[in-house]
């Protein structure tokens, strides 16, 4: 695994350091992908769903509002991704 690094700071206390320097950037650079796939999953869902409620408006009218569900959900993916 890891080293460990010791040093000291201005008081003359040891810190230790398990980790390189650069691991928070896999860290954060895997935050950002969660985030990235998660809006483009949202994103095509929402294209999806909304192919969907244009075929269901050319074939029957009266229940296109009930079909607003999907479009819903799939933006709620990407809004609750971004929190």
């Amino acid at each position: 695994m890891g080293d460990y690094y010791y040093d000291e700071d201005e008081y003359g206390l040891n810190n230790v350091y398990l980790c390189p320097k650069w691991a928070p950037v896999l860290g954060f650079g895997g935050c950002v992908a969660a985030v990235v796939f998660a809006n483009i999953g949202g994103a095509f869902g929402t294209a999806k769903a909304g192919q969907g409620i244009m075929a269901m408006g050319i074939r029957s009218p009266e229940l296109l509002m009930k079909n607003i569900i999907p479009v819903v959900m799939a933006g709620g993916l990407g809004i609750f991704w971004l929190i």
